[in-house]
């Protein structure tokens, strides 16, 4: 196994580590294979973690889960994705870990007591955040999504777009305006957030979805949604009507680290599967390992993977200790996302270039791994948008957008 144990963790760190990586070692690189090539969503790996209360990793004990942290978390995800099932293996169950934070931080006692429990337990999922639309993609606030009070309803109508897991969630965190955006003093304001049941909403037929065709994270599938005359409960918003937007930033540092992880467990794997080959494969009598062209690369990623995951690690923990302000570890959350999502992709490629011709065909691997490394660095959000934060907020330059 390629060197990874390169960061000191807690005891509460490895007990994660060396739990997650039993439970990886069940499901092997042809799982995954196979998952990608027909498009299957990989329910035996996600039962298997529900079954274990992976789930409720960051839902608190009073409510059933684990009660755990970012700095948790973050071994946990690297782990799914360095297990050989890339960055898509941990995106298959990230949205049913974090998708339940708005409720811890915002639910109302009476929703956390009903739903925390059974997500906790894996009988209940919210695999699903609607927040994306045609006409609102990197600029959030412009969503056109409405949600309009008719006496103790919101009627909700709209269109989202890259949403994903929607076919295995029971429910969905949307984000619709509350005001419209003209009548607010600033375009931040007038969102907010609701708990949407999707079998409701289909029984009602007010919401129909359409997967969108794609090429990487084959398996977790992306979703076109139209909501029409929605009906839903008053009660079904989250926090605070019209500060949505607010509330949803509110995790947004944990959440962006924790993808940050799954872009280093990626990058391992694919510098493994690139040292493994270099090993392996012979030409002009020897292992192509042995040639500079072929190990360079290979050790430069390497080099670049850890020291992306020294970044992640660190803001995990200054998260947990409290003593930074939330520009600062909003800088480092943003940082560690673009060091990974790059230090990834090279890695990736790399480890393709290692493998010649070989590097394209399935049977390998890594042609899947550097598909998924590539939409890193456009997901969550793009290298261009981090960049822009670290200017405004980091380097004091003038806002650009």
């Amino acid at each position: 196994m390629l060197p990874r144990d390169t960061v000191r963790l807690s005891d509460q760190q490895q007990l994660v580590r060396d739990s997650i990586r039993d439970l990886c070692d069940d499901f092997d690189a042809n799982y995954w294979r196979s998952k990608d090539e027909i498009g299957e969503y990989p329910a035996e790996f996600v039962d298997e973690l529900a079954d274990h209360g992976w789930f409720g990793v960051l839902i608190p004990e009073k409510y059933g889960g684990a009660g755990m942290t970012t700095e948790e978390t973050v071994v946990m995800m690297e782990e799914i994705a360095a297990s050989g099932g890339g960055f898509s293996a941990a995106q298959s169950i990230h949205g049913g870990i974090y998708n339940s934070v708005p409720l811890v931080k915002y639910g109302s006692e009476s929703l956390k007591q009903d739903l925390l429990p059974e997500i906790a337990r894996g009988e209940v999922s919210i695999q699903a955040f609607g927040l994306t639309e045609p006409n609102a993609g990197s600029d959030s606030t412009a969503i056109e999504t409405h949600a309009e009070i008719d006496g103790d309803e919101y009627v909700i109508s709209g269109q989202k777009l890259w949403i994903s897991r929607v076919d295995e969630s029971d429910y969905i965190v949307l984000m619709a305006r509350t005001t419209p955006r003209d009548e607010v003093d600033k375009r931040t304001r007038g969102i907010s957030m609701f708990l949407v049941d999707l079998e409701n909403a289909y029984d009602q037929d007010a919401l129909k979805i359409e997967r969108i065709d794609k090429t990487a994270s084959n398996f977790v599938h992306s979703y076109e949604m139209w909501f029409e005359d929605l009906r839903i409960p008053a009660d079904a918003v989250i926090g605070d009507v019209d500060n949505g937007f607010y509330q949803m930033l509110d995790g947004l540092n944990e959440e962006r680290l924790v993808i940050a992880a799954e872009c280093v467990g990626l990058g391992e794997a694919a510098i493994e599967a690139g040292v493994e080959y270099a090993n392996d494969r012979e030409v002009f009598g020897r292992p192509i390992g042995k040639n500079q062209a072929v190990q360079h690369p290979l050790a430069e990623a390497y080099a670049r993977v850890q020291a992306a995951k020294q970044m992640v690690y660190s803001a995990a923990n200054a998260i947990e200790d409290g003593d930074h302000d939330a520009q600062a570890i909003g800088a480092r959350a943003n940082m560690s996302k673009f060091l990974a999502a790059d230090a990834a992709f090279e890695a990736a490629d790399a480890a393709v270039q290692t493998h010649g011709g070989f590097g394209v065909a399935r049977e390998y691997d890594v042609e899947r791994y550097f598909r998924e490394a590539r939409l890193t660095r456009l997901v969550p959000i793009t290298q261009q948008l981090v960049l822009n934060f670290i200017g405004e907020n980091v380097l004091d330059l003038p806002r650009s957008y």
